[in-house]
């Protein structure tokens, strides 16, 4: 995990939950932590690493990603044992 992640793994975990954060960012951490990516349809995506899932729907039409998938993305990280 390289420093622009841990950054933006830091703007995840902290509180109040943002809503500026891209998701592209919060994609990066989770590819970072060894996460396989599997595309669905439309805007849909799962992420798993180690027998757990994670599904989200991309953000759209902007690349924000909306404080609940923040709050998702937090659970599932500290699920996997990956927390700033």
């Amino acid at each position: 995990m390289n420093s622009k992640h841990r950054k933006v793994l830091a703007a995840v975990f902290a509180d109040p939950v943002s809503g500026s954060i891209a998701w592209a960012d919060i994609e990066g951490i989770l590819v970072a932590v060894g996460c396989r990516v599997i595309e669905g349809a439309g805007s849909r995506v799962r992420f798993e690493k180690d027998g757990l899932i994670a599904s989200f729907h991309r953000p759209h039409p902007e690349k924000e990603a909306k404080r609940y998938q923040v709050r998702d993305a937090r659970e599932f990280l500290s699920k996997l044992g990956v927390e700033p």
